[in-house]
């Protein structure tokens, strides 16, 4: 199949609720796309010929997802908390934000021993994605609500976030430092907590 930039194709199966779920939103967007069937008991492998953002060994998966999702279901909420807190409250929610990275820092270090579990090799994987997108954004966040979001109390977590950082993809990607600074203070102040 050529692949044509701007077309989306949806592959899946006419017996999956997420499937239908995604062919729905498509349909009441308006959205054109080619709807390909797809045999869950023979699937084939797209873009195989790409890098991977997750390792061949599913154990080694399984842990980078875990993470991935303790970082977007607990330490990300946590940042939220403290966009919205004023005074003792703001002490409080920054302590515990600093808390759950410190659970993140220590199990990354127990799970991963040596290695860097952000990148697949030499390029970036699928944890560096999830933490890059975000994270990587903090000095503006702290700009932005005069609050230091991520603290030296987390150096690792500090220092993995730095390197990531410095990887010529994400310094492409990244939104412009001083944009996203003004984007969030309107965000802010426009949001009710």
């Amino acid at each position: 199949m050529e692949e044509k930039k701007g077309e989306v194709v949806l592959f899946g199966t006419w017996a999956n609720a997420f499937c239908t779920r995604v062919e729905l939103a498509l349909k009441l967007k308006g959205i054109p796309y080619e709807y390909v069937e797809e045999d869950l008991t023979n699937k084939k492998e797209c873009w195989d010929t790409t890098p991977k953002l997750l390792p061949e060994d599913p154990y080694q998966r399984a842990k980078l997802c875990f993470w991935a999702n303790y970082y977007d279901r607990k330490i990300v909420p946590s940042f939220y908390i403290i966009f919205g807190s004023e005074d003792k409250e703001s002490e409080r929610a920054i302590e515990y934000s600093s808390q759950l990275l410190k659970v993140f820092e220590e199990g990354i270090e127990k799970y991963f021993p040596g290695q860097s579990p952000f990148f697949n090799g030499e390029i970036l994987g699928y944890l560096g994605v999830v933490i890059g997108s975000l994270a990587c954004n903090y000095q503006a966040v702290d700009e932005a609500i005069g609050v230091v979001l991520i603290s030296e109390k987390n150096q690792k977590f500090l220092s993995w976030v730095n390197a990531l950082k410095n990887y010529l993809l994400l310094e492409e990607t990244l939104p412009p430092h001083d944009k996203l600074v003004a984007r969030l203070s309107v965000w802010l102040k426009s949001t009710q907590f």
